[in-house]
């Protein structure tokens, strides 16, 4: 939902999107900058409008996720408190991910995008009543993580709080910290490994004379 990810945005960075509590508002991402301190920052976008049918051109869904070709992190962001009690959190999940590899079917693109790193965050947790049980938040999200089937890293959070969000913030910026550096990394052995295969060449020249 639109309003989900535009408060998320809201909450981490200096980005003002317009939030409304149904979906699909938003016809164009979203962008924010999010600094953690002078030196570090990186930007996060939403991608609202997700529907079942998204990557066959269902609403503006396939629109959206060909922006999600350049990012280096995913952030699945799942409502534990839907509005209407008809809302299944862990059937809109799968929803999402099956729209993801369908469109890696579709497009065919070079950096499948089921397959880039993915984190779930699970927002609205200071919305679930612990008043009568004071574990129900944390078996709520136990539930939720077993009846996904996730195994990757996961963070709860309140958008409308911040709650959690100042630990995500880092771990996203240390995420990126070691993509980038990676991805430096990879010509500069590139180009050592074709300057050792030069430098050989010119030996065997040498050799040859």
């Amino acid at each position: 939902a639109a309003e989900l990810t535009a408060t998320f945005i809201r909450s981490i960075s200096a980005a003002r999107p317009k939030v409304a509590d149904y979906p699909f508002t938003t016809l164009h991402p979203n962008l924010g900058v999010v600094r953690v301190d002078h030196e570090r920052s990186f930007v996060v976008a939403d991608i609202p409008g997700l529907i079942e049918g998204a990557a066959e051109g269902a609403g503006l869904g396939h629109q959206f996720l060909r922006h999600l070709a350049r990012t280096r992190l995913l952030l699945h962001i799942v409502d534990l408190a839907p509005f209407s009690p008809e809302v299944d959190p862990v059937r809109e999940a799968h929803a999402i991910v099956e729209e993801l590899r369908k469109y890696d079917e579709i497009d065919q693109p070079v950096d499948p995008l089921a397959e880039k790193p993915r984190w779930l965050l699970l927002n609205k947790t200071d919305l679930i009543d612990e008043s009568v049980n004071p574990n129900a938040r944390a078996e709520r999200i136990a539930d939720f993580i077993r009846d996904f089937g996730w195994s990757g890293p996961v963070f709860a959070i309140s958008a409308i709080n911040g709650d959690g969000c100042k630990e995500l913030v880092y771990a996203i910026m240390d995420h990126v910290d070691a993509t980038r550096a990676a991805e430096h990394q990879e010509p500069v052995k590139l180009n050592r490994l074709a300057a050792a295969e030069a430098a050989d060449a010119a030996q065997d020249e040498l050799d040859d004379q």
